[in-house]
């Protein structure tokens, strides 16, 4: 029988700030590389840092938590001149931060 994949917990934030724009900065050049570059990629990666920041800094480390959180606020955004929506971002967030800890995005080892 398998075994489920263990919650990831992030190690404590030492600067958010710096945390958000390195964020805000990777989320971007995602959504770029994906389709098109277009100006609402800038706001979604603000979006999406802004509520990671906001969560990082009231204690929430993991991973999962983030994810929720930033589907759940993402809903409010208008994704209409976008290719992308809530659960797009959340995951390519995700994504980075697997990446950023050195975690195969596969299989989370």
């Amino acid at each position: 029988m398998t075994q489920p994949i263990p919650p990831i917990t992030l190690p404590p934030p030492e600067n958010p700030l710096l945390e958000g724009e390195w964020l805000r900065e990777r989320l971007q050049r995602w959504l770029d590389k994906e389709f098109i570059p277009e100006a609402v990629n800038q706001n979604i990666a603000q979006r999406a840092a802004q509520i990671f920041v906001r969560q990082r800094m009231e204690g929430e480390n993991d991973l999962g938590s983030l994810v929720i959180a930033i589907v759940t606020e993402m809903q409010s955004y208008d994704f209409s001149n976008s290719f992308y929506g809530e659960f797009a971002i959340a995951n390519a967030v995700s994504d980075l931060l697997l990446e950023s800890l050195g975690i195969d995005k596969c299989c989370g080892q």
